[in-house]
Formats: C-alpha cells, sequence, structure tokens
C-alpha cells in the first residue's frame, strides 16, 4: 500500500462535497489550496470561498494563492510534501503544479468525458437535453479536461431535472468516485486510458450574459430545458416588455404545453391566474419568475401585486 500525502484543490459548494468525504475517510490531507476571498454582495464584504469556510473548521492547512506560479506559493506547497494532487472545481493548473508530486495530479469532473469539457458540465447536460451524464476522474495535463482517464460513473438524468438537483447529485457521486481513485492509486493498480478525440464532441463553455438569455424561437421543449439547466444558478434571462417599458427578468420553473395557437412569438396570456408565453410550437408556462428589485417568486404571488399589460411580451 501507498502512503498518500494529499494536497486537495477547489473553491465552491460542489468541492466541499468531496473534500467532506475525504476527511469522513480519514485520507491525510496535509494541504488545501482555494481561491482568495473575494468582494460580494451590495456591501462588497469580503466573502471566503465554500472550501475555505469547511477546511477552517476542520483545521485544515489552508493556501490561498492570487498566483499559482508566484516563487513564495511554489515553495509552500513543495513543503507540504504532498504525494499526489486533487483538484475539484478549481482553476487550471500550471505544469510546475500539476507536475510536482510523485503521483500526479488528478481532477474530478462533472461529466462522462471526453464528453463535456469545459466550466459548466452540470448546465449544458441538462440544456441539451441528454439523457445520461456522470463523473469522472482523469490525470491533469498542459489542456483542459483531455488528461488520461482513471474512472468513470455514470446515471441518467431525470425528465424533470434541474442544475440544481443534478448537482447534488453528481457532487455525491464524484465524492465516492474520488474515493475509489485513491483506493486504486494507493494499492498500486491504477490502468489510465487515453482519451478519444473526434469533431462531435459537446463542450461545455463558461456561462456567460450571452448565452444565458432566451431565445423565444426555439421550440418549448428546447426553451424548457435551457432554464432548467440554469435553475437555480445563474438562471435563464430575458428582456419583458410591459408599460411601455423593457426590463431584464429570470425564469426559474416553467411547464412546457405543445399547442397550435396564432400568437407571435414571445405574447404574453394571462388566463385564470396562469401565464403563459407563446413560442413556435406550443406555451411556456411560467410558474416562478424574478423581476427587477424583487425576489424571485411564484407566479400567483407576483400577480398579486404585478400587472401585465395586455401587449406585454418576453424578448
Amino acid at each position: 500500500m501507498r502512503d498518500l500525502r494529499i494536497v486537495f484543490m477547489g473553491t465552491p459548494g460542489f468541492a466541499v462535497g468531496v473534500l467532506q468525504m475525504l476527511v469522513k475517510s480519514k485520507k491525510n490531507i496535509v494541504g488545501v489550496i482555494t481561491s482568495p476571498d473575494r468582494p460580494a454582495g451590495r456591501g462588497r464584504k469580503l466573502k471566503e470561498s465554500d472550501v475555505k469556510q469547511y477546511a477552517k473548521a476542520q483545521g485544515l492547512s489552508l493556501l490561498q494563492p492570487t498566483n499559482l506560479k508566484d516563487p513564495d506559493f511554489l515553495k509552500e506547497l513543495k513543503s507540504l510534501n504532498a504525494n499526489l494532487h486533487i483538484v475539484v472545481a478549481f482553476r487550471m493548473l500550471p505544469k510546475v503544479v500539476w507536475n510536482m508530486p510523485e503521483f500526479g495530479t488528478f481532477n474530478l469532473h462533472a461529466s462522462l468525458l471526453p464528453e463535456y469539457r469545459g466550466a459548466a458540465p452540470i448546465n449544458w447536460a441538462i440544456i441539451n437535453r441528454e439523457t445520461k451524464t456522470g463523473v469522472t476522474t482523469f490525470f491533469i495535463d498542459d489542456k483542459i479536461d483531455t488528461g488520461e482517464l482513471i474512472l468513470r460513473r455514470e446515471i441518467s438524468i431525470a425528465e424533470r431535472e434541474t442544475v440544481g438537483s443534478l448537482h447534488d447529485t453528481l457532487m455525491n457521486l464524484g465524492a465516492a468516485l474520488v474515493i475509489d481513485t485513491l483506493d486504486v492509486i494507493e494499492e498500486n493498480k491504477l490502468v489510465t486510458i487515453p482519451q478519444l478525440e473526434n469533431n462531435d464532441l459537446k463542450d461545455a463553455p463558461k456561462l456567460t450574459k450571452e448565452n444565458t438569455r432566451i431565445d423565444w424561437s426555439m421550440s418549448v421543449e428546447n426553451i424548457d430545458a435551457f432554464i432548467r439547466g440554469l435553475n437555480p444558478y445563474p438562471a435563464a434571462w430575458c428582456y419583458l416588455y410591459n408599460k411601455e417599458e423593457k426590463v431584464k427578468v429570470k425564469l426559474y420553473n416553467c411547464t412546457p404545453e405543445i399547442n397550435t395557437h396564432t400568437f407571435a412569438l414571445g405574447t404574453i396570456i394571462i388566463f385564470n391566474k396562469e401565464v403563459k408565453v407563446a413560442v413556435s410550437n406550443g406555451y411556456l408556462i411560467i410558474e416562478e419568475m424574478q423581476i427587477p428589485g424583487k425576489r424571485k417568486m411564484d407566479i400567483k404571488s407576483l400577480l398579486n401585486g404585478y400587472t401585465f399589460e395586455e401587449n406585454s411580451k418576453m424578448m
């Protein structure tokens, strides 16, 4: 059996689930690396990452480098004498970091690699209406998510899945896969497989203001999947034209209804406390949305204090 000394690298809640499993399994974590504290909220107060909060609570050694090539950081990292690095939802590492430990640096990715390489694999799997996804561990190399595969686990995506529910499922599945990966490394039974390359692979680019806007010319099934793939974060958005002004709104829970009609795309229809938006092959029934200056709320609560005029529409 190999005696592993582990440095863990991660930032958001997804990474915390894995770190918790490592601690629970009594793995030898000699250090944790996470992002620097960042201003957040209206007061712009410094906010600690989820991983930092958990690592502090567990009394783990913590580093927060702003520059991963900084000589002082590299000296500190080397002094931890780790022989394995584990990366979960962190940033791209320079070779001097991922090549440092004796047994390498492996990453947990929330997709079935080589599909959905990139920053937002959980979101894009739902947006693209996939029926299955999973988690993969692989050794990091000098490109993004292209290294040799170690282990994979596959699951089905539920029919009404949101990114919020799938995130938690994959976090737990991924934590278990990391432990399995550590077992084969400890027992020196590691067999890796190179990733196959082809031109049909789907990627998972970073979510931006541009690629999270709803396109009302899409089918109702695709719009529904788009909204679910961004619910609860960062949330699909569009413009609402109402009362002769255009405002940005976010949509959360919705229900697709396939039907024929003669309304223009984006037309809002109100009937019996129900809000529908006309699309090419039916209607999108809005269950939950957020308008500027208000919290997210269900549509019945929204209609108690907000009025849609007859010519209102989504854009």
